[in-house]
């Protein structure tokens, strides 16, 4: 449920709603918007002396909301959230675009690529050091080698860094050089996993699961959010049909069936999606028109010299290509790709 705070509660007041709340065995989550503070309740509604929440000085009002994701709803926080992965805003108007390639194969791989995707005007990179392969003979990633380049780079071209992590285990090892905790779609409903993230201090960029409804992922969203993380963002990348002329089915209705029911960010990622270069740059221009807060690009300097997923990459004539008609697409919606010099 969420207690809405009188406009002038004083901060006492506040503080005793949320020790009240604590008192009756519930979990309290401030959300603080432009006019109103609500406190949401989580816990279970059945309990007695829940009715007692109304006559707590500075409660305005009482709302039960209805939705299983209770944190990351629209009845929680009305206004869309913003997430800062290091000086970068990814949503409240700003867009992200995650770009690099698949895996971190090498410095001068990585390094070559991050050239270009930050001459195009790219604002995070991407790597995977840890990589979930299909089949066990595949190139697994180079794990604490692949996280330290990562780093090196992104320090070298001024952009903070994404990569995937698969396992509780190494949570902590990726917080020391990431700014951003990804988790893929393989793992979206690892709940050890989702937990742990939710206790790190870094922001979480979620992939939807290859057969989760947007409810899945909402609901895998909440268990970061109740662990106290509220820097999450979401991402549509596809899910498992019977269409097999592309890698999945990219879900564009996902974009605003999740503006309307959660205050998170979301981008999209038509690579995994498609598995076709031919189809990314409309796919990325069709996201951005469909509202989302980004999209997540994979670049690589010779795709056929790639590691993992080197078929669905740009080459980097074609990421610059694309981002010039972002900025145009961006502009004519009023939106901006955030640059971290204006922050």
């Amino acid at each position: 449920m969420i207690l809405v705070i009188r406009p002038d509660a004083s901060l006492e007041q506040i503080e005793h709603v949320i020790e009240r709340v604590k008192e009756l065995g519930f979990t309290p989550h401030v959300s603080r918007g432009e006019t109103r503070t609500i406190v949401g309740v989580i816990g279970d509604e059945r309990k007695p002396q829940t009715e007692n929440f109304s006559a707590i000085p500075g409660v305005e009002q009482v709302l039960s909301i209805m939705k299983p994701f209770k944190l990351a709803s629209r009845e929680f926080h009305k206004e869309d959230s913003a997430v800062y992965v290091g000086k970068v805003k990814v949503g409240g108007g700003s867009l992200a675009m995650i770009a690099g390639p698949c895996a971190v194969e090498s410095y001068e791989v990585m390094d070559t690529v991050a050239k270009y995707v930050k001459a195009g005007g790219a604002n995070i990179l991407r790597g995977g050091a840890f990589k979930p392969r299909t089949s066990p003979y595949s190139f697994q990633g180079m794990g604490e080698d692949g996280l330290k380049i990562l780093r090196d780079v992104g320090d070298k071209y001024d952009m903070p860094v994404v990569t995937e992590v698969m396992d509780p285990r190494q949570v902590d090892l990726v917080c020391r050089y990431a700014d951003m905790l990804q988790l893929g779609a393989r793992n979206m409903q690892n709940f050890d996993l989702l937990k742990e993230v939710g206790r790190a201090k870094k922001p979480v960029l979620m992939k939807r699961g290859m057969s989760a409804t947007v409810k899945d992922m909402l609901m895998s969203a909440e268990y970061i959010l109740a662990e106290g993380n509220k820097d999450v963002v979401l991402c549509e990348r596809g899910v498992r049909s019977f269409e097999d002329s592309t890698r999945n089915m990219l879900d564009m209705s996902a974009v605003p069936n999740v503006k309307g029911q959660s205050h998170l960010p979301i981008i999209v990622d038509p690579s995994h999606a498609t598995g076709r270069p031919d189809l990314i740059p409309s796919m990325c221009r069709a996201s951005v028109a469909a509202g989302a807060d980004g999209v997540h690009v994979e670049v690589h300097n010779c795709p056929e010299k790639a590691m993992s997923d080197g078929p669905q990459a740009l080459l980097p004539h074609q990421f610059l290509d694309l981002m010039g008609d972002l900025r145009r697409l961006a502009a004519a919606l009023d939106r901006e790709f955030w640059a971290p010099e204006q922050n």
